[in-house]
């Protein structure tokens, strides 16, 4: 029987990089840019980097619509064509807005801008695979602002009575670079000219702040942004008023390390994020995180309080329908008694379940006894449960993290195994862990694993080097209670 395709978009020919959403009847065109990754030097390539495009109405299945907007060529300001943004204005017609870059072609009056970044604009009458280019209302960075960072353009208009506006991922020339970032913003009144306007945030933190995205969600208005200075992630911001003033949740992260770049889309009243999980050089666990890799979404519930809560898609949690029970089947191992999560105070212990699927839907629901210092499950383990990957909920730091061994080593000592590494760099996650029920749910999909606890918070990540094993379960001093565990597939 031949498995049904992922539920992780990726074309044949190459990687998915910045995802560009855009809402039609009830469809999500998903715009991205198409990382062929070739093996040539920017001044190399003759083929510059195009968008493609998929379609989706749920998140489990796709349709590829291939090349949309093709690089313009060796001589074009729009060689490489990278993220922008897609708006229909008050007539019907559609327009495209999207960074165009070129290395061969200088900017400046001293011609000293080499990386130099340019806005430009397509248009089509209703053909979202058919675009014309205009060329001659391309406009680089203005005054003040950093050619070379001057890209991401996202066009939106917070009421109609109000001009158009585009937020930009730019740096102030002068400023120290690592707080030179800014969401700048241009407006426009027939979306061709654009004036400079008062930047939509400031906050002096950011080299920049990457594919900048706002959107409305009952009384709240929010700012997403990617940055790659304190740390390679998604955030966003809250605020009553798409002018702001932007204000920080307590945890104003969508994911860890691997999932990048998130741009939102609304299906009917649902909002997904939707951005990349990066793959890995060499496809090994060891391997340097890359730029792009394969698409994937988080479904965003809203609080009472305006924060975001991030979870699995609805449809494709319901798309694994096929439900196994084998919360009896977990047998002990270290010393741990029969019963799953009990005896394990001061110590360590497992219990080992059968092996697991490729692709699956993990559920799992336990009760964490007060005090208790680590739990969690683990994947892919060996038949002794010594080798695979565990994700570790450790309520005394309030953290999810992704953990695996070995974990490598600086020689063939015994003492030199990778002891000072905790878990996987980057790959944390704040979560509150209170005593009492809480559920796990790990979505594998081959070498991509996105974990979610309580519907609230996501670690997405790859597991290159174990593509097999068994499914366990561990604590450490302390013990829990096993309410149910399922395997789910389609």
């Amino acid at each position: 029987m031949i498995p049904p395709p992922s539920t992780h978009f990726q074309p044949p020919n190459g990687f998915v990089g910045d995802v560009i959403p855009f809402e039609r009847d009830g469809t999500a065109w998903l715009f991205y840019l198409l990382d062929e990754r070739p093996d040539a030097t920017p001044l190399e390539r003759s083929t510059g980097m195009p968008w493609g495009a998929a379609t989706t109405t749920d998140f489990v299945t796709f349709e590829d619509k291939g090349v949309v907007l093709p690089s313009g060529g060796t001589d074009a300001s729009d060689f490489d064509c990278y993220t922008g943004s897609v708006v229909r204005d008050d007539a019907g017609t559609l327009h495209l807005f999207y960074t165009g870059h070129n290395p061969r072609i200088t900017t400046g009056a001293d011609g000293g801008f080499k990386d130099a970044q340019v806005v430009c604009h397509a248009t089509s009458t209703g053909d979202l695979t058919d675009w014309t280019k205009h060329h001659d209302w391309d406009f680089p960075a203005l005054a003040g602002y950093s050619p070379e960072d001057w890209r991401d353009p996202f066009v939106f208009r917070p009421a109609a009575d109000r001009p158009w506006q585009m937020l930009l991922a730019t740096r102030r020339r002068e400023e120290p670079y690592r707080r030179s970032g800014l969401v700048a913003r241009l407006e426009s009144d027939d979306l061709v000219t654009w004036r400079d306007a008062e930047p939509l945030w400031e906050p002096h933190r950011f080299i920049t702040q990457e594919c900048p995205d706002v959107f409305q969600l009952g009384e709240w208005w929010y700012l997403v942004y990617s940055e790659f200075s304190d740390s390679f992630c998604t955030r966003y911001r809250i605020a009553k008023s798409p002018d702001g003033p932007w204000v920080a949740p307590a945890d104003d992260t969508v994911d860890g390390r691997a999932f990048y770049a998130a741009k939102t889309v609304a299906l009917g009243e649902d909002r997904y994020f939707v951005g990349w999980i990066a793959t890995k050089d060499g496809r090994r666990d060891e391997g340097r995180w890359q730029w792009a890799g394969t698409m994937a979404a988080l479904q965003a519930h809203q609080r009472s309080d305006g924060s975001l809560r991030f979870d699995l898609p609805d449809a494709v949690k319901a798309a694994y329908a096929h439900e196994t029970d084998i919360t009896e089947e977990f047998e002990p191992l270290n010393g741990a008694v029969r019963e799953v999560g009990a005896g394990a105070e001061t110590r360590y212990a497992s219990w080992l379940g059968p092996e697991l699927p490729a692709e699956a839907l993990i559920v799992a629901d336990v009760h964490i006894t007060a005090n208790t210092q680590s739990l969690g499950v683990l994947l892919r383990t060996s038949d002794d449960a010594e080798e695979g990957y565990a994700l570790r909920l450790e309520p005394n730091r309030s953290r999810l993290v992704l953990d695996r061994w070995p974990r490598g080593s600086t020689g063939t000592e015994q003492w030199q195994v990778l002891g000072d590494v905790p878990h996987a760099v980057e790959l944390e996650r704040a979560v509150e862990l209170a005593p009492g029920r809480h559920r796990i749910e790990v979505h594998l999909d081959a070498d991509i694993c996105v974990a979610v606890v309580d519907g609230t918070t996501a670690l997405s990540t790859r597991l290159y080097d174990r593509p097999t094993g068994r499914v366990g379960l561990f604590a450490q001093d302390g013990t829990f209670t096993l309410e149910k565990f399922t395997i789910r597939t389609r």
